[in-house]
């Protein structure tokens, strides 16, 4: 299946346009198509996350491996927009996993979620208010030294206005 699938993304691509003005692409030849070039499509492999609980506040920092190459926002992600979400659930990746004793905290808009406590790399966020928001986290060692900061991560929340006399839950 891998052999086959290899073979259909180094097939040769041509393209012409008709008398119309409309382009065509086709694994076959046609008259006045010029081959393409097709690039190899880009890929990514995830790696395992660490998802064992945050170590308790004033435990030593357990920071014996190589630092933080980046940290990112998996999900949501960026752009993505949700109709009548009650929960959202939210994951953390950094690179390399998560180390025993580094916290993950989410900041919602700014402002810090959970009371201000860790959250770890997955995370349900409830309720979501609508409109627009933006999703960031932080890594932080055991003594509250930031590891790592995640780039904003924006998203949109649509809900149903019951002040809508359309709306089929309060019909007239």
């Amino acid at each position: 299946m891998s052999l086959a699938c290899s073979l259909a993304l180094a097939a040769t691509v041509y393209k012409w346009v008709d008398e119309n003005g409309v382009v065509h692409y086709s694994d076959q030849p046609h008259a006045n198509a010029e081959k393409v070039h097709v690039a190899a499509p880009q890929t990514y492999k995830a790696g395992q996350y660490d998802t064992a609980p945050a170590a308790a506040p004033g435990a030593p920092a357990a920071n014996s491996g190589p630092a933080y190459q980046g940290c990112a926002v998996g999900q949501p992600s960026d752009g993505s927009e949700f109709a009548n979400l009650d929960a959202l659930n939210i994951l953390v990746r950094t690179d390399p996993q998560l180390r025993p004793g580094d916290q993950v905290f989410i900041l919602l808009d700014g402002a810090p979620v959970n009371n201000g406590a860790p959250t770890g790399p997955l995370f349900t966020l409830t309720p979501v208010e609508r409109g627009s928001h933006t999703l960031q986290a932080v890594v932080r060692d055991a003594g509250g030294e930031l590891l790592c900061q995640t780039p904003g991560v924006r998203f949109e929340v649509h809900q149903a206005s019951i002040k809508n006399p359309a709306n089929p839950v309060r019909p007239h």
